[in-house]
């Protein structure tokens, strides 16, 4: 008799379960129950499909070839059954069958398996605001939700956008929705956007945004919504927004409550608790995807983490081990890209403040650099922060902002992390180079370098958040912009004073010794400079500050 296979879920997780198995056990019988119409679509393109960048849909739920991956097609490819608009409504794991029901049909039926694969996803978090039911407000959560917001830009009938919550997906769909001729709102309830990103570099993205027209709230709390009939605004204590659509991009929770109901553990973080070969508690079941918990490779703490290549990673070791292999999921990272503009924004690992209320103790460096040879045409400036275990010196996480391309710096990184390497040995990698692609010395291992010398004492380092802190509470140090004049007339920071590097040997007589002094540049690399040349001289208390102008997220004096 063959494997008998059921998997709930057709998006991401279930399909690639489908097909590993199907290629490693062609005689086994799989089926995938789907509640929604859609099958096998990549949700992270959904901003792309409305802002026309991804002319359509289809294209999202198709092969490299451009075959789409409906019904028929793992019918007679993959030789799978799929059931799409079935929802699965009990799983009786005693006598190891599921009971499901097709879109209006009125009779239950059970299908029976050796093995059930549970790759229910997660759902969108909608809260129970006033009026929120009212016509115009979205969730971005499927195709079905792209191509009704799609639908209203392209008739011109939203022109005043909120999007609720400053997270992946709100943060990805501004640039459709400014394409499309609206005028955009983000709303957070939290000090910043990106939760995925330190405060600082989430400034940085912020500004972007607001360069681009987008107006950012944070500090903002969404009340409730108002309208007659259809959205006409949405409230908040500070007043009102007009709104003729709303977007709710609060977040995702595991959806687990049929897993719950078969009496499956549900671990700490709300998400179904697996082994690493994706076992739940009951050995005949397995899941993977967004439902699922993993556990952070850096920390060893479960985490939930729901991201669509965690998902396809996940079914491709659940197929192996249902088919009798042993293959494991490590864990994750939280590797994370999205494109704001023309931003490449990413992260992989721990921010700072994650890593303080680990319980480390971490040293921090931010570093602008190009992505490629400052003179070839198209390099692009990108700012890099790592974060680093003062006490053994390893990469515990990283970050890139701005135009260039961090998202292969972060790729590395993230190697960088899983090896559990020091900055020592990052800082010795052997990358690619060549000046269309790279500079001779990368700028995530001149990063690296920096974070060297602070763990070593060579240079000591402020935040620009550290700085900004200093300068409101109107500290008796020294703000010394070391630039050019023309660059210091252009622009400068709040309460900076102007000596040269050229100059600063012959002016040290201007500066006070019993001060600290917290040089800086563009980039902070003739601050560092600048530094030592004080430190030589005898300055007590010199600092530079960390990314100089380049990564300063505040205010600027113009």
């Amino acid at each position: 008799m063959p494997l008998r296979v059921v998997i709930i879920g057709g998006v991401a997780a279930g399909p690639k379960v489908a097909a590993k198995i199907m290629r490693l056990n062609p005689a086994a019988d799989v089926t995938v129950l789907e509640k929604g119409r859609f099958l096998s679509y990549a949700g992270c393109g959904l901003p792309y499909y409305i802002s026309g960048q991804v002319a359509d849909q289809k294209h999202l739920m198709s092969t490299p070839v451009g075959v789409v991956r409906d019904v028929d097609f793992f019918r007679k490819v993959k030789n799978v059954k799929v059931l799409n608009e079935t929802e699965a409504l009990e799983i009786d794991r005693a006598g190891k069958r599921v009971r499901a029901r097709r879109a209006g049909e009125g009779n239950d039926f059970w299908l029976e398996y050796d093995k059930l694969v549970i790759a229910t996803g997660a759902r969108p978090v909608v809260p129970p605001l006033p009026n929120i039911n009212l016509p115009n407000i979205y969730t971005l959560h499927g195709v079905h939700d792209a191509e009704a917001i799609k639908a209203l830009l392209g008739e011109h009938k939203a022109r005043d956008v909120v999007l609720v919550g400053g997270g992946l997906i709100g943060v990805e769909t501004t640039e459709a929705l400014v394409q499309s001729g609206c005028r955009v709102t983000v709303v957070e309830m939290l000090p910043q956007i990106l939760r995925m990103l330190d405060e600082e570099m989430a400034r940085l993205v912020e500004r972007h945004m607001e360069s681009h027209g987008v107006k950012v709230l944070t500090n903002t709390r969404v009340t409730g919504f108002e309208g007659n009939g259809r959205l006409s605004g949405v409230l908040t204590p500070q007043g009102r927004l007009p709104a003729d659509l709303a977007i709710l991009a609060i977040g995702v929770r595991p959806n687990v409550e049929l897993a719950r109901a078969a009496g499956l553990k549900i671990g700490v973080t709300g998400a179904l608790q697996v082994d690493d070969m994706l076992r739940t508690s009951d050995p005949d079941i397995y899941a993977a995807g967004d439902c699922v918990e993993s556990r952070d490779l850096v920390t060893g703490k479960p985490c939930f983490v729901p991201l669509g290549s965690t998902a396809n990673k996940q079914g491709r070791v659940a197929a192996i081990n249902i088919c009798g292999g042993a293959d494991r999921f490590p864990g994750v990272l939280g590797s994370t890209v999205c494109r704001v503009f023309d931003y490449c924004v990413a992260r992989t690992g721990l921010t700072e403040a994650a890593a303080r209320a680990e319980g480390y103790e971490p040293v921090t460096v931010v570093v602008p650099d190009f992505d490629r040879a400052h003179y070839m045409p198209d390099s692009k400036l990108m700012i890099l922060k790592l974060v680093v275990d003062q006490r053994t010196r390893k990469l515990l996480g990283a970050q890139a902002v701005g135009p260039g391309a961090g998202d292969k710096r972060m790729d590395v990184a993230a190697m960088a992390l899983t090896a559990g390497m020091t900055v020592d040995q990052l800082s010795k990698a052997d990358l690619c180079y060549a000046p269309p692609y790279a500079t001779a010395l990368d700028a995530l291992l001149t990063a690296a370098n920096v974070a060297r010398n602070k763990l070593d004492g060579a240079v000591a380092g402020l935040s620009a958040a550290e700085v900004k802190q200093r300068l409101e509470a109107r500290a008796d140090f020294v703000l010394l912009d070391v630039r050019g004049p023309d660059e210091f007339k252009q622009e400068r920071l709040p309460g900076a004073i102007s000596i040269p590097l050229g100059a600063l040997r012959s002016r040290l007589g201007e500066l006070p010794r019993d001060k600290e002094i917290v040089t800086y540049c563009k980039v902070s690399l003739r601050g560092y400079e600048a530094a030592r040349i004080l430190q030589g001289a005898g300055f007590p208390r010199v600092r530079i500050l960390d990314g100089g102008v380049v990564a300063w997220p505040f205010e600027k004096v113009r």
